[in-house]
């Protein structure tokens, strides 16, 4: 049987049709016997269908004879701290962050929270699951409730990466969007509070609530951004931050509501990090760059591109020694945190900074953006992505300064730069444009135009 739940670096699809309790329990005991791990931990989101699948997982990794550690509910990077933490051989979280209400899915990691390879970890734990020929249960598998003790490691480590005394009072809104990030926010919060951090915070959306009431939480689409911005300005707060479902993306907006770019975050954090470690690498993305490598160079920083996806990201930063990583896509990683994405480091990091240069987030990303403007990312439908990138390189290559595929096509055309990359899984491009100083619209307008012939629809960012 052929499982289209597994994708290319984790598991996700519709309920009852790719994935069922069944399919757990196969994807469980697959796990366990392909990785050989003899302690796994396994965390889930606030989805009505999570609880019912981590407990077919519990039971399928008991009867591989495996220990599990229980988080119960969390978000996705607790579950890679605690494996980490605990010295386990696997973890599994199950969710679907931020994909429809009727889906569902796992994130799974190896030892020291490491991903697994597609080409040979997921693949083999692919094959067993499909094979389903595990015999009966096998001795020594047993549970343990450890969610009390990961959870104060957990946020022990968060707090480590800023300097409390720097702090100054500030307030902030948080929009959990009814997702798993609330009791996790709460802990850390209560933590500040008892260490006399002074923040004040106004809560939206806080309790976590597998219908989703106020939508599906994923701020990366702009039509669920204006109630977090609304909120924002209707509360005086010096900048909000939004989470998707299982909170390893967070999403910054300034006083006056405005949303700030991924791109311009991953700046920031750049800049937070050179601060205390001049010298340090950084790692980004390579759809957008340039914000990036002015901020690092001028702190004193080495700046290292990695191609997109936090598989590639994570094992640039272990190569590389980076003590930070950045995609425009809201994903950010530290060294220091198993070399993986959190959705709770970035907006204290963010408090800090602000304290430290004494001015607001607005005023600091208004400075980068009129330096270093970008398109956003623009995607398109189209009948033949490759056919179409080149034809863009045939258009564009001869007059550029820099050719760069890393991730897709790169052209540096001087005062201006572009990336286009295919999707791994549609047919879809997806067009990033940034400029020295100049609007990008035009140039949308003209590199829109010659992808059109292989367009079939346009696509939303």
């Amino acid at each position: 049987m052929t499982l289209a739940c597994f994708r290319t670096y984790d598991i996700r699809g519709r309920l009852g049709v790719d994935l069922d309790t069944g399919i757990a329990r196969r994807i469980g005991r697959a796990l366990a016997r392909g990785m050989q791990a003899r302690r796994v931990v396994l965390g889930r989101d606030g989805r009505a269908s999570s609880a019912e699948l981590a407990e077919a997982v519990a039971r399928a990794l008991v009867d591989e004879g495996a220990e599990v550690l229980e988080l119960g509910l969390c978000g996705t990077e607790e579950v890679y701290f605690a494996t980490d933490h605990f010295g386990a051989d696997a973890g599994v979280c199950v969710t679907a962050s931020h994909n429809p209400i009727d889906w569902n899915g796992m994130k799974l990691v190896g030892r020291g929270a490491a991903p697994l390879d597609p080409a040979t970890d997921l693949a083999r734990v692919r094959a067993l699951a499909e094979r389903d020929d595990f015999g009966p249960p096998r001795p020594g598998g047993q549970r343990r409730d450890v969610a009390a003790p990961a959870r104060a490691a957990y946020v022990d480590r968060v707090l480590f990466f800023i300097d409390l005394e720097a702090l100054t009072p500030m307030t902030i809104l948080v929009n959990a969007g009814n997702g798993a990030a609330g009791p996790t926010f709460d802990a850390i919060a209560d933590a500040l509070a008892a260490r006399g951090a002074p923040l004040r915070f106004v809560r939206m959306h806080h309790d976590p609530d597998g219908r989703f009431p106020n939508g599906i939480p994923n701020p990366l689409l702009p039509e669920n951004r204006p109630a977090t911005a609304r909120a924002v300005v209707e509360h005086g707060a010096d900048f909000g931050v939004a989470w998707d479902g299982d909170f390893d993306r967070c999403f910054l907006f300034d006083h006056r509501g405005g949303f700030v770019d991924g791109e311009y975050v991953v700046g920031l954090l750049a800049e937070a990090f050179l601060t205390r470690h001049p010298g340090a690498r950084i790692i980004h993305d390579p759809r957008v760059i340039w914000n990036t490598r002015d901020i690092v160079a001028r702190a004193g920083g080495e700046a290292v591109q990695a191609r997109t996806g936090h598989a590639f990201v994570k094992q640039a930063m272990r190569a590389s020694g980076a003590i930070y990583g950045g995609e425009m896509s809201a994903h950010h990683y530290f060294r220091d945190f198993c070399h993986c994405d959190s959705g709770m480091i970035p907006w204290l990091l963010v408090a800090e900074l602000l304290a430290r240069r004494g001015a607001a987030l607005a005023d600091l990303v208004a400075e980068r953006r009129a330096a270093f403007p970008s398109s956003g990312e623009i995607n398109f439908q189209v009948t033949d992505p490759q056919a179409a990138i080149s034809a863009l390189r045939a258009a564009y290559g001869p007059d550029a300064q820099a050719v760069d595929e890393t991730d897709g096509l790169s052209l540096d055309m001087g005062d201006w730069r572009f990336n286009l990359r295919a999707s791994n899984t549609e047919a879809v491009l997806r067009l990033n444009i940034e400029t020295r100083g100049s609007d990008p619209a035009p140039l949308v307008e003209a590199l829109s135009a010659r992808i059109a012939p292989f367009q079939t629809e346009k696509a939303q960012p």
